[in-house]
Formats: structure tokens, C-alpha cells, sequence
């Protein structure tokens, strides 16, 4: 079953190719609504236990891939996100059809990197979900999109390829017999050797968290990206370098991890900080939302580093649910621009005359802003809960950017939504036919897993506390 859910998108993807124009949005839709069904049902069965047979024995490459915990929770997030963003492309987009399959081959990519359990493995997952991301941008980007494209790839590539050098050096010195993370957790790599293997792979999980310098890419890849949103909610579910730090790095380099810890998470506080004071001075919205979600990852970065299981578990849980609300307001945005033709947050008085529109942007906000009863407070609340038990001054420097957040969305939000509708501007109508399920959705889930969070920390704190030694 766990090979169907991985490989059905990219299956879809590829039967888009040959599917007549007039039934491409309804095989997508199908193709993604059922890859979330099978994902919801291996989470009733408790997930989907390791599976592991040789790749190309010659190299020590294994298929192996299990579903559990940390990455059954993100796989069922992006599962669902994915089908968000199918509805809206099928609404948004003229001709949607090469748009639709690169979301699908992206989706198999992102769900392969949390299921895989061999290096080269999520090595190859990690490539195949950056083509579709370039596509996406290479196709329907705006002016500048080619500038920006050779940014977000340098930074990739680069990235990558520091990674791959890791995993052989994590293998050859180590002598493990394959890359399967069973085998090289069995051959460990220690001393000097496992600080530097660290660092390599840090580089390219820091681009894709992505940290404070290794983020240059992120702005302009959100700005240049369609209007629509809809490929900024893939970039948003790409940012996984957080989960690759979670599943290998704090495995296989445990004392580098602890070595480096200070350093990290002084770095991840500053992100954090750093990020809300440039999202303040925004004034186009998806500019801003990629601050704020910079901003974000410097405290799922914090808690991470921390090594310090509550602030791990919150890492995680912030990770998983900011991935929901940071791209329904991608979405949102996009709306609003569809409607005023500006992604400015200076348009204002949509309120007026778009309530419901404006009302639940505002409560995606509110989730943004970690606000209680809302899934961004859940996690917040933790990743500083533990962080503060390693350094209360860098958990204090963190925690000011959850000040910074309120300041800058409600200011950007008031500047939009509220405020005078400017003389002649044309009239901006509600949400309509879908765009009630595009932007609800999300919303329900932050609500629910703000007031609930039992379900999804049932599924991270096992795992956590198991990597964490029980502490």
C-alpha cells in the first residue's frame, strides 16, 4: 500500500500527458483525493511498516520506506495540501494541465522524502521534487522568474551536491554495507570525520529549512512564482530541510548535533528574529508571507537544535501545521489579487466588500500568528517551552518574534482589509463556488488541531522521544 500512496501521484502526473483537455482537472483531482484517502487510511492502521529490498546492490543502494510518526503526519499534510492546491489550479489556471502534473510528480518527491529510509534514497526524493519546483516557476512565473529560478537552483544544487558527498563519506567511513539508515546507524561515523560529514549535510537541510544566510532564494522565488499561489503552496511544503535534520541528521551525527548546538541555535534565533523585522517593512503580500514563513522556520530550527524533546516535538508540530495555514494564505493572497489585480497591502477596504474573504484571511493570520486555540500556538508554545530549558536568552530572542508577527501581520492586514476603499477601484466580490473549500479547509484544520492536538502529537512525540533516549 505505501508504494501505491508514494507513486500514484506520479503515475497521474504522467497520465495527464495523454488525457484529453476537457478531463485533465477531474484525473487530477481523482488522483490526489484518493493518494490523501490512502494516506488517512494507513494512519488508521497504525501506518506502514519498513519495507526494504536492494536498489543497486553493487552501490549499497536500498528501496527502503516506511510511513510512521513525524513523517506519516507530514505525508498526510502535504497529501492534503496537494489536493487544496489541485482545486484552485483547476479554478485559477487557463489550461491547467502541465500545472496539474508538475503539482502530482512534485507531490510523489515531497512524499518520498518522508518515507525514505536509505540515504541515497531521500537523496533522490529530495532531486525529484526541485524539477517540478523549477518547472512551476520556469513556466508560469512572472518577469523576473529567470533570475530568480537561477538563484533558488545555485542554492539547491550547490546544497545538494555538499549533501551527497556526506552520504558517501557517512558509508565509506563508517564501512557500512549499504546506505539503508538501519546499516549506517549500526557503523556510525564518530571524532572529527562526523562533524565535517555534518556540516555538509547541514548545508543543504539549512537551504531548504531554509536558515538564516542560506535563504537569499526564498523571497524572490515566492515574488516571481504565479500569482495564483498555488506553486508557492509546494514551495512551502518543500521546505524540508527541518524533517532531513530530524530524520538523519540528529541520527547519524549525534555529537556533532550537541558540538554544534549553541552555534545552531543561536543561528535559528536570529533567523527568527531577523525575518519578522524585513517581513515588517513588506508591502507586497507574498514578499511578506515569505518572511513570515522564514521567520517560522527559525523557530522550528531553534527547537530542533535544541536537542530537548518539547522543544522538538513543537519543532515538528510547527513544521506540520505551518505547511497548512502559511499556504492557505498563499492561496488567499492570490485571491485577492485575482480580484484587484495587485498583491500590494495597500489595496484596503476589501473588508467592505468581500467579509467573508477577509474574515477568514484574517483567522489563517491569527494561526500565523500563533494565537490559542489556533495549531500555530501548539507549536510555538513548545519549541520556546524547551528551548527556554537550554537558553533562556536565545528562547527570549526567538520568543520577540512572535511580538513581530502580530505587528506585521495585523499591520499589513489592516492596511488591506480594512481602511478606505480608494475611489473608483473596482468592486471585489466574495468567495465563490470552490474558494470556500480552498481556503476552509486549511482553516478547519488549524481550529482543529489548535483546540485538539492529541491526534498529531500521538504521532511525533514517540518517535521524538524514542531519537531523544526517553529523556
Amino acid at each position: 500500500m505505501i508504494h501505491f500512496f508514494l507513486f500514484l501521484p506520479l503515475l497521474a502526473s504522467l497520465l495527464l500527458l495523454v488525457t484529453p483537455v476537457k478531463w485533465r482537472e477531474e484525473v487530477a483531482g481523482f488522483a490526489a483525493a484518493l493518494t490523501l484517502g490512502l494516506g488517512v487510511w494507513m494512519w488508521r492502521s497504525g501506518g506502514a511498516e519498513l519495507f526494504s529490498v536492494g536498489w543497486i546492490p553493487a552501490l549499497g543502494v536500498t528501496y527502503s520506506v516506511a510511513l510512521d510518526g513525524v513523517s506519516l503526519l507530514l505525508s498526510l499534510v502535504t497529501a492534503l495540501m496537494t489536493l487544496v492546491a489541485i482545486i484552485y489550479t483547476a479554478r485559477r489556471i487557463p489550461n491547467p494541465g502541465t500545472m496539474l502534473s508538475l503539482i502530482l510528480a512534485m507531490e510523489t518527491g515531497l512524499l518520498g522524502i518522508y518515507a525514505a529510509r536509505d540515504f541515497i534514497l531521500f537523496y533522490v526524493f529530495f532531486e525529484d521534487a526541485l524539477l517540478p519546483a523549477l518547472l512551476m516557476l520556469a513556466i508560469y512565473g512572472k518577469v523576473h522568474r529567470m533570475a530568480a529560478l537561477v538563484k533558488f537552483g545555485a542554492y539547491t544544487l550547490l546544497g545538494s551536491m555538499l549533501m551527497l558527498v556526506s552520504i558517501i563519506g557517512v558509508k565509506a567511513i563508517g564501512g557500512s554495507p549499504s546506505f539503508a539508515l538501519a546499516d549506517l546507524l549500526a557503523h556510525p561515523v564518530t571524532g572529527s570525520a562526523q562533524t565535517w560529514l555534518y556540516l555538509g549535510f547541514l548545508a543543504a537541510m539549512a537551504v531548504k529549512l531554509p536558515l538564516f544566510p542560506l535563504h537569499a532564494w526564498l523571497p524572490s522565488f515566492h515574488e516571481q512564482n504565479h500569482d495564483s499561489g498555488v506553486a508557492d503552496v509546494m514551495g512551502t511544503l518543500y521546505k524540508v530541510g527541518a524533517y532531513g535534520l530530524f530524520r538523519f541528521g540528529m541520527t547519524l551525527f549525534p555529537d556533532a548535533s550537541l558540538e554544534l548546538r549553541p552555534i545552531l541555535m543561536g543561528l535559528a534565533a536570529f533567523t527568527a528574529v531577523y525575518a519578522a523585522w524585513i517581513a515588517f517593512r513588506q508591502t507586497d503580500w507574498k514578499r511578506l508571507l515569505a518572511y513570515a514563513g522564514l521567520s517560522h522556520m527559525g523557530l522550528v530550527g531553534l527547537g530542533l537544535f535544541s536537542l530537548q524533546d518539547t522543544a522538538v516535538i513543537g519543532a515538528l508540530y510547527l513544521l506540520a501545521f505551518q505547511n497548512v495555514y502559511t499556504g492557505a494564505l498563499f492561496l488567499a493572497a492570490g485571491m485577492l489579487q485575482e480580484r484587484v489585480g495587485s498583491l500590494s497591502t495597500r489595496v484596503g477596504g476589501i473588508m467592505i466588500q468581500a467579509p467573508i474573504l477577509s474574515g477568514v484571511t484574517m483567522s489563517l493570520w491569527f494561526a500565523s500568528i500563533a494565537v490559542p486555540g489556533l495549531a500555530g500556538f501548539v507549536g510555538e508554545f513548545s519549541v520556546l517551552l524547551g528551548a527556554y530549558q537550554v537558553s533562556p536568552w536565545l528562547a527570549f530572542l526567538a520568543g520577540l518574534s512572535t511580538i513581530a508577527a502580530a505587528a506585521y501581520a495585523l499591520t499589513a492586514f489592516q492596511h488591506s482589509y480594512w481602511q478606505t476603499r480608494p475611489s473608483g477601484a473596482v468592486r471585489v466580490p466574495d468567495l465563490q463556488q470552490t474558494e470556500w473549500l480552498v481556503l476552509g479547509l486549511p482553516l478547519a484544520v488549524a481550529v482543529v488541531f489548535g483546540v485538539y492536538s492529541t491526534p498529531a502529537l500521538n504521532l511525533i512525540q514517540p518517535a521524538v522521544r524514542t531519537l531523544m533516549g526517553g529523556s
